[in-house]
């Protein structure tokens, strides 16, 4: 069945991805985005154009945090996918107050606008961040998630809170899915693929915060998408919904066998500058996926080598 769907942050990394995939399958989709000065307007602007070719597509430029100009916006849709937010552990740190706005500011004008509009369906991107330095892995929805080591982190889980609200008094069925560091083409360019790759690219070294050992649950853009697909029809199909559900790739790698997978990838010789952790990094994420199998038949099945692959192409015909 066809919806029309109202997904924010549509000219981002994933957004993009699953607006792309979202207008394949026949729906229609109204696309919000910002343009958040985060990274280069013209990176969006270029996934953008991947896009309005597409007659079933809508984009709107619009900014979430602006309550006046969200309660203004006039379309009829069936559920929003919400992705749009201000990203970045490390940032997060020096602009807490624009992390509030952007993600529970804008979030909560979101939910009202849907609570005057009769529209009761949600899917939400949270993180893996919320989790902080769990020490149990791999990391269960079940676990405690009271002690976020970020503002970034601590946004996603206020939102998480906030929806659980607006599920309780208005009926809203809504699924939070938490993220596990997304990479593939089009990616941000401040997280460490990105980087990596740009920097072997130039023929700098790459710097390598901590010993190498930290590690992330690497999910490829792909799985991640085909995640939010399952996770729609999930929504779409059951009524007094409210759930948490990891969307990662059970298989966290270590930093340092991320970093010899893309020198071997783009064939050039190590050349690494160790430096000290980052405050706000997490140790280690790792996705128990148990939950999302048993919900909607989540299944990523995509390795690193052939994401990292599919990235490296992407980046080089740039």
């Amino acid at each position: 069945m066809a919806y029309h769907v109202l997904i924010t942050g549509c000219a981002g990394f994933i957004g993009s991805h699953l607006t792309e995939r979202l207008l394949a399958e026949g729906h229609t989709v109204t696309g919000i985005d910002n343009f958040d000065d985060f990274y280069p307007r013209a990176a969006k602007e270029a996934n953008l154009q991947l896009l309005l070719p597409n007659a079933n597509f809508t984009f709107i430029e619009l900014d979430l945090a602006n309550t006046d100009a969200v309660m203004a916006l006039d379309v009829k849709v069936d559920v929003i996918i919400h992705l749009a937010a201000k990203a970045g552990v490390l940032p997060s740190l020096k602009a807490p107050v624009a992390y509030i706005n952007t993600n529970i500011t804008a979030t909560n004008n979101l939910l009202e606008w849907m609570r005057t509009k009769g529209i009761n369906k949600m899917l939400f991107a949270s993180s893996s961040s919320v989790y902080g330095n769990n020490k149990k892995i791999p990391f269960a929805e079940t676990d405690s998630v009271d002690e976020q080591i970020s503002p970034y982190a601590f946004t996603k889980r206020s939102c998480e809170l906030m929806n659980y609200s607006y599920h309780h008094l208005y009926g809203f069925d809504i699924l939070n899915l938490r993220l596990f560091t997304v990479y593939g083409p089009r990616q941000r360019p401040d997280l460490a693929i990105h980087k990596f790759v740009k920097m072997i690219k130039a023929g700098q070294p790459i710097t390598m915060y901590g010993d190498g050992s930290t590690a992330r649950d690497y999910t490829f853009v792909a799985d991640t998408v085909d995640g939010f697909m399952k996770a729609l029809q999930y929504l779409m199909s059951h009524n007094k919904v409210y759930e948490i559900v990891n969307l990662g790739n059970n298989g966290p790698v270590k930093l340092k066998d991320l970093i010899d997978a893309i020198y071997i990838g783009m064939g050039a010789q190590p050349n690494i500058v160790p430096m000290p952790m980052q405050p706000g990094d997490v140790d280690i994420t790792y996705a128990d996926i148990t939950k999302a199998q048993q919900l909607f038949g989540y299944q990523p099945n995509t390795t690193l080598q052939e994401g990292l692959r599919q990235f490296i192409n992407w980046y080089n015909e740039r």
